[in-house]
């Protein structure tokens, strides 16, 4: 990997080591507080975060799930689902960029030579950030790549244009998916300041406005053959790629939702006014407000619960590997996953809902909260999650191995 370690580019304070999920937690409520200050401003001013992403690479949360034999703490998923959660909250934009991240350390751990595994481990132990290049914005159907490895000598080079690159501009390293000489889906990792690689800002969805999630270009990239990773074998067999994947988007949604309903009770009461001619005078008496509360207050319990135990069978996937374990993972995921965009809808619209007419105001900016719900739960739609949990109790099917499962 020597070749590879020369291209980094730029020299890196090494990131704090974080040995316990404890410790994760404590300094993910730390960086949470750090971060929170300037959500709102960021998010009307469309201010990219480039310090608040580099506060999270150097508190050492990078390094949280790299394996133990590699030197990492590789904690619980149910910790890192709730890390990924607390970090939503406080911005939910900034939540959302670590996913990718930890999405390809578990490529790397499941597909990965131990050579490959060896030096990102280290790489990611240092804080270095990893980002995605995966979809492609003209494929006829979601999921298709049409992105090539073409061999040069002893690597090869790649040409594409990429979509949905959320954190690539931040980024020490980037992950380019494409197809390879074989017709199987890799995973060639390079340094984000590698010769051809563009990262355009050109997000401009209404929500998650500072992800940076936009185009990657691929002119000509060369990558070293010790830098692809054999992703395609994460899919020959039934593991837990796709729902460690899915189980950080919900917890996405779950710090979204907790974010509105700290908001939405803050401004209730404080801000929002009674109804003297119902006899109500203050807002947080108002019965019907108080069992709405209650009402959303459960959904969010629930959902937390759920979150937990989806992430405990996806640790019980990885340490006890079969296609049993893996598809109760999957399937635990997909109601979490439900279950969290139910949460994050439900508390974004009753914050307006039980806030009153004087919560919309530009100034507030608290719409901010249902337009990065909205934005963000459509990533993979609940629609087919609820299909394959019908039809795995119904016919006992299974869902195939995929990215969304």
């Amino acid at each position: 990997m020597s070749r590879v370690f020369h291209l980094t580019g730029k020299i890196k304070a090494v990131a704090p080591y974080i040995a316990t999920e404890d410790e994760a937690l404590d300094v993910a409520k730390a960086l949470g507080a750090r971060i929170a200050e300037g959500s709102n401003l960021r998010d009307r001013e469309r201010l990219l975060p480039h310090d608040e992403v580099e506060f999270v690479t150097q508190s050492g949360l990078l390094g949280i799930t790299v394996p133990s034999e590699y030197g990492g703490a590789d904690i619980s998923n149910a910790f890192l689902a709730e890390v990924i959660a607390i970090i939503s909250e406080a911005d939910a934009s900034i939540g959302q960029i670590p996913q990718n991240h930890y999405h390809i350390l578990e490529a790397l751990r499941l597909c990965g030579t131990e050579e490959q595994r060896k030096f990102f481990f280290a790489r990611a132990l240092a804080g270095e950030h990893f980002a995605n290049a995966l979809a492609e914005a003209g494929a006829s159907a979601a999921g298709d790549i049409e992105t090539r490895l073409v061999p040069d000598g002893v690597g090869y080079r790649i040409n594409g244009r990429k979509y949905y690159s959320t954190g690539a501009l931040f980024a020490d390293w980037v992950a380019i998916f494409a197809i390879d000489p074989e017709g199987r889906l890799v995973m060639a990792i390079v340094p984000k300041e590698t010769d051809g690689l563009t990262i355009v800002d050109d997000w401009d969805s209404f929500g998650q406005r500072t992800t940076a999630s936009g185009t990657v270009l691929i002119d000509n990239v060369y990558v070293a053959a010790d830098s692809v990773i054999a992703y395609y074998r994460s899919f020959e067999r039934h593991a837990p790629v796709g729902s460690l994947g899915q189980l950080l988007h919900a917890a996405i949604d779950l710090g979204i939702a907790r974010a509105a309903f700290a908001d939405m009770l803050h401004f209730i009461r404080h801000k929002s006014r009674g109804m003297r001619n119902l006899g109500i005078e203050a807002a947080s008496s108002d019965p019907l407000t108080i069992a709405r509360t209650g009402s959303i207050a459960v959904k969010l319990e629930a959902a937390s619960a759920v979150l937990e135990r989806a992430g405990r069978k996806v640790d019980v996937a990885q340490i006890t590997p079969s296609p049993e374990t893996a598809v109760e993972a999957s399937l635990s995921v997909a109601a979490a996953k439900i279950l969290t965009t139910e949460a994050a809808m439900d508390a974004t619209n009753g914050l307006f809902e039980l806030a009153g007419t004087s919560a919309t105001k530009e100034e507030l900016n608290l719409d901010r909260h249902w337009r990065n719900a909205r934005t963000h739960t459509v990533h993979d739609p609940v629609r087919w999650k609820h299909h394959a949990i019908g039809d795995f109790h119904l016919n006992g099917n299974v869902p195939r191995p995929n990215g969304q499962f």
